[in-house]
């Protein structure tokens, strides 16, 4: 198994543009919200056990999920959002070790967006925090998502605080600047932890 390294950040933080950073320097990205959308595909047993528990409508007709639909229904219902996670979480968890397997660079970037909520830093060597101050976030948010300050304001506050995630840190990139800011931050950790991979290598 590669050496890990977990980035996380709040909603708006600008996880992508880092991650795609990383790549520029040929290191495997492991990202769990793709395998969340893989794990729910049309044709896929997960899709169809959605569908046979909350109805046809949460089905595009394309055959694809209906997210809003979905969220909409789990948002204040405690007892199918837990239903939903106990379906997925066995799903992504696994498809997530299998891609992980398969890493051949040094190391591998994992993006996990809920690391913290869901308590998953000790599944990883390392934990970078991609950081910007909550007002930031909101404006990304509803500039990338077209919502409403309202909503974008309750999914923040459904993350845990800024403090909680900074707390788990081993390092943090400031992301309140340009993309372009972030391509030295990047450079500078991709060499510490191409250092680190290989010193872990050496132990085992």
């Amino acid at each position: 198994m590669a050496y890990i390294v977990a980035l996380t950040g709040g909603i708006g933080s600008g996880k992508s543009t880092v991650a795609d950073a990383f790549a520029r320097h040929g290191v495997t990205v492991v990202d769990a919200d793709v395998i969340a959308r893989q794990v729910v595909e049309p044709g896929t047993p997960a899709l169809a056990a959605i569908a046979k528990r909350f109805g046809n409508e949460m089905l595009q007709p394309d055959g694809r999920l209906n997210r809003a639909a979905l969220r909409q229904r789990i948002f204040s219902n405690p007892d199918e959002k837990s239903w939903l996670n106990q379906l997925l979480h066995p799903l992504i968890h696994q498809e997530t070790q299998c891609q992980l397997a398969q890493v051949t660079s040094p190391y591998a970037l994992w993006v996990v967006p809920l690391l913290v909520e869901n308590n998953l830093q000790a599944r990883a060597d390392r934990v970078l925090v991609v950081d910007v101050d909550s007002e930031t976030q909101l404006a990304r948010t509803i500039a990338r998502d077209g919502i409403s300050r309202q909503q974008a304001q309750n999914i923040l506050s459904a993350q845990v605080t800024r403090e909680q995630r900074l707390a788990a840190a081993d390092d943090i990139i400031d992301n309140s600047g340009t993309a372009q800011g972030i391509e030295p931050l990047v450079a500078a950790l991709h060499r510490r932890y191409l250092e680190l991979a290989a010193s872990a290598t050496r132990q085992d």
